[in-house]
């Protein structure tokens, strides 16, 4: 009788800590959440290809084009703002960032003379859309805008022959991150973008160079979300 008891007793002790384990794991697991406003700092690389075209409405039959590439380092900062309805996020960004992206040409024959040519992107910005879908605490998106920045393009014909234009260009922005959140507030990311400020055309009384003015992006940053 004594053991019919002590196995009951035992039976109901293992049975309340089965019962007791189911409901642990029935409770529903912390998932991330990416809605509300967030600020952060990026650093990256910036890299493209300019193509110069040279033409003169006085010999329409005569053009020439230099290729060549621009690239360099940028750094900046980013505010946005996420709402998340689901595994869906959808969000908009502004950035600004100075940047070092420039380039030089090699000699372009222009009648007699070699001439050469030169850009800089002395800085730039986004507003952009973002929509993405979340694995809890890891994000992926895609990306696109409004771009605008200052770039300086300088056709050199030779010390006393040398032009440029320097101006805020405005264009679009097309491109793709991951985001990874590592606290409720903090979340690193990488991010790719394709950056088109438009034409630029630069006019030295009877002929002209019209430079296109188009690069990538590769950025890393860091995230804080209030």
């Amino acid at each position: 009788m004594k053991g019919l008891l002590l196995a009951s007793a035992l039976l109901s002790l293992i049975g309340g800590h089965a019962l007791a384990a189911d409901a642990i794991s029935a409770e529903p697991t912390t998932v991330h959440d990416w809605s509300g406003v967030y600020v952060g700092g990026q650093i990256g690389y910036g890299f493209g290809k300019t193509d110069a075209v040279f033409s003169s409405p006085n010999t329409p039959t005569f053009q020439a084009s230099q290729d060549y590439d621009i690239d360099g380092f940028l750094g900046g900062v980013q505010v946005g703002y996420n709402y998340q309805i689901n595994s869906l996020v959808l969000g908009v960004e502004a950035d600004i960032a100075g940047s070092d992206i420039k380039g030089h040409s090699g000699e372009i024959n222009v009648g007699v003379r070699g001439d050469t040519y030169d850009t800089k992107v002395d800085w730039f910005g986004t507003l952009r859309a973002r929509a993405g879908y979340a694995f809890d605490s890891t994000l992926i998106y895609g990306t696109g805008g409004l771009a605008y920045g200052s770039v300086e393009n300088r056709y050199l014909g030779g010390p006393l022959n040398s032009f440029s234009e320097k101006g805020t260009k405005t264009g679009w922005t097309l491109g793709a991150g991951l985001e990874q959140a590592f606290t409720d507030h903090w979340s690193a990311n990488v991010e790719y973008l394709y950056v088109d400020l438009r034409d630029q055309t630069i006019d030295y009384g009877g002929s002209n160079t019209e430079f296109d003015n188009k690069f990538s992006t590769v950025k890393i940053g860091m995230n804080y979300k209030f």
